[in-house]
């Protein structure tokens, strides 16, 4: 386990967890451009609003539920830690790989796929931007109540893992 809270500290004394092999794997389920060990991307990633910083071993930035299906059942078969990851704007820590791992960002993940107005049903990526969603609704005269204050760039997936609000939402 690596904990930092001096990211640059940190970089000296990480222990990589995820073997050559296991990040080959990861490269082959989401692509090489899809997947990063650099440590710009790692330090990026390695924090959320409550400004604790824990470094990931890599990150991945998956396109499919079936590259979320793959990629987990190789951390099930490898045993290291997964970590989904919205915006990284939640005050919780819900998207801080404290135990190092995988961080597995779905901000790719960002299209409204359907919005059934008769059913009052809307099929969205984990990855789409909650004002989006506010706006797309609005457009059919539907209300979509959560509001959190950072509506303008959190996700619903995030708001979904975190249990977002707003005070809108209490309507």
């Amino acid at each position: 386990m690596v904990i930092c809270h001096d990211v640059v500290k940190c970089v000296i004394i990480i222990n990589i967890m995820l073997s050559k092999n296991i990040i080959t794997e990861l490269t082959n389920i989401v692509g090489k451009e899809n997947i990063s060990t650099g440590m710009e991307d790692l330090i990026c990633y390695s924090y959320d609003a409550t400004n604790q910083k824990f470094l990931p071993d890599a990150v991945v930035f998956p396109n499919s539920a079936a590259e979320i299906s793959l990629l987990l059942k190789l951390a099930n078969k490898e045993v290291f830690p997964v970590i989904p990851r919205g915006a990284g704007s939640g005050f919780s820590g819900g998207s801080l790989p404290v135990e190092g791992g995988v961080v597995v960002s779905l901000e790719r993940m960002n299209k409204i796929l359907k919005v059934d107005a008769d059913n009052l049903v809307a099929i969205v990526e984990p990855g789409v931007v909650t004002g989006d969603l506010q706006e797309e609704v609005g457009k059919l005269g539907l209300f979509y109540p959560p509001d959190p204050s950072s509506l303008k760039f959190c996700t619903i997936g995030g708001n979904v893992a975190e249990c977002a609000g707003g005070p809108r939402a209490v309507k």
